[in-house]
């Protein structure tokens, strides 16, 4: 671009770039978004102290966590849309101070059915404050090298919290007891609530209407299919409530979709999907989360049942794989994605994900951490932590100033029912690895070294499924993205007049 000809217009935008506002409004959101994240597993180490303490049956234990998902997962595309259509700062403001008070609800519960309602309406606040959190730092990056930078941060935070919710969650409560892992959050409440006020601005308010028959329709298929593979996770596959509630969710899906070929507004216009670089970013969170969700739950099932690790020693044995994603998404997102486009970081970081994979595969019932664990889980990281800064940079790259809320939403909804999906299948992979082993191995009671090589193996079999499904990330990804840097301009619109959809770059 020509020095000359660019003077000119790149007064307003230097101002936006110039900001000081623009990294304290990343500090605020990251705040916020740790919450979503840490508190999809920090009661997973608590559990069993609050079932303790509550007095409920390990039957209905799982719904303390599921219930968090499922609000969570099936009202995404809605709050998404309704972030566009109050505005980002008030989602945010209103998404963040709901879940401090169900937080506190929660940790203050005295009974089952008071613990499981709070955790349902930190999903419900979490989905209306996570699409305004990425719309946020869509909106203030405007630099399309700060932008990537800034994606970088913010993929690092919403790929490592959940982890370290497991780290958090054990810290909490064999320090203290289980009801501060819901207090905790408070602290991110208070910082975020400050930051929000002082430093977000409200935007133009567009003249639409909710797409009620869409809410509907999307919200109800997104609860049976994340419901359905929950089921199937903690229970089975030929249960009613795992096929029959995956079906009808498949249904009213494929009825959704058709609903918004039609609908006057649609909830979600099928233009921000059809975009090659968009609909790949979504289908690159989809798989990256599948992955690494169930391959996170393994690594802490393979260091506490066969090494012997604590929960907090297990935890804080993933924090190189966590370092290495902060490092490859701030480094990848600054600076390669403003050179090289999202293609052959979401393509190649899927590739190295795989490779990583692979090399767990090598793990036995003996392996030592430095020898066999810390090698493969920073190159894993590093696949993730490339693929999570350019998916999420080009998720809402190009859209319009009133879709970012439901751009955003989309790259959630693709990290949660991947998350969902891939947890179901792992385990039951891993469930029949193991029932296989020792049918072909034993023919009488297992001793605890042969059900230790059968668990290994259920694990190395996860693990060459996970490669499989990231070598299948890369070449699909390569099959659908464009090549070269996202266009100039499509990093976001927060601050300027709403942008035209660039229909020429769907193709």
């Amino acid at each position: 671009m020509a020095r000359g000809s660019a003077a000119p217009a790149a007064e307003p935008s230097s101002e936006v770039v110039g900001d000081p506002r623009r990294w304290l409004i990343l500090g605020t959101v990251c705040t916020a978004y740790a919450m979503v994240g840490l508190d999809l597993t920090v009661m997973n180490v608590a559990l069993p102290s609050a079932q303790r303490a509550l007095g409920f049956s390990s039957a209905d234990r799982q719904w303390v966590v599921t219930a968090y998902a499922l609000a969570f997962g099936s009202l995404l595309l809605f709050c998404g849309r309704l972030a566009d259509r109050i505005g980002r700062k008030e989602s945010f403001l209103v998404g963040v101070a709901g879940f401090g008070v169900a937080s506190a609800v929660g940790g203050a519960s005295t009974s089952f059915a008071m613990l499981v309602t709070a955790r349902a309406c930190q999903g419900v606040f979490a989905a209306l404050m996570a699409p305004a959190c990425l719309a946020l730092v869509a909106a203030s990056f405007t630099d399309t090298k700060e932008r990537g930078k800034a994606f970088g941060i913010f993929s690092s935070v919403a790929s490592g919290t959940s982890a370290l919710g497991l780290i958090v969650g054990g810290v909490l409560t064999s320090g203290l007891n289980w009801r501060w892992c819901l207090y905790v959050n408070l602290a991110f409440v208070a910082v975020a609530l400050i930051g929000g006020v002082r430093l977000l601005d409200r935007q133009p308010k567009p003249d639409t209407r909710m797409d009620v028959p869409g809410v509907v329709l999307a919200s109800a298929g997104m609860f049976c299919v994340v419901y359905g593979f929950a089921n199937a996770a903690s229970h089975s596959w030929s249960t009613l409530g795992t096929w029959g509630f995956i079906a009808a969710g498949g249904v009213l899906l494929a009825a959704f979709v058709t609903w918004q070929t039609r609908a006057p507004q649609p909830l979600l216009p099928l233009r921000i999907v059809l975009d090659r670089n968009r609909g790949g970013a979504y289908l690159a969170v989809l798989i990256q989360g599948g992955g690494i969700f169930g391959v996170l739950l393994f690594l802490v099932y393979y260091m506490q049942s066969i090494l012997g690790y604590s929960a907090i020693t297990s935890g804080v044995s993933l924090l190189p794989l966590f370092a290495a994603v902060t490092v490859a998404a701030a480094g990848g997102g600054a600076k390669l994605l403003p050179m090289w486009g999202p293609k052959p970081l979401i393509s190649g970081g899927m590739l190295i994900a795989a490779g990583g994979m692979v090399w767990l595969t090598t793990i036995g019932v003996h392996s030592g951490y430095v020898a066999n664990l810390l090698g493969p889980l920073i190159v894993v990281g590093f696949g993730v932590g490339f693929v999570y800064a350019a998916a999420l940079t080009a998720a809402t790259a190009g859209v319009a100033l009133q879709d970012t809320g439901i751009a955003s939403a989309c790259a959630n909804t693709g990290q949660q029912v991947g998350g969902a999906v891939g947890t179901a299948l792992l385990n039951s992979i891993a469930a029949t690895a193991v029932a296989g082993w020792l049918t072909s191995h034993t023919h009488r009671v297992p001793t605890l070294g042969e059900f230790q090589l059968a668990s290994v193996h259920s694990f190395t079999t996860v693990f060459w499924w996970s490669a499989g499904l990231f070598a299948a990330g890369a070449v699909i990804t390569v099959l659908l993205l464009r090549n070269g840097p996202l266009p100039e301009g499509a990093g976001g619109h927060g601050h300027g007049a709403p942008a035209a959809e660039p229909e020429a770059q769907s193709a």
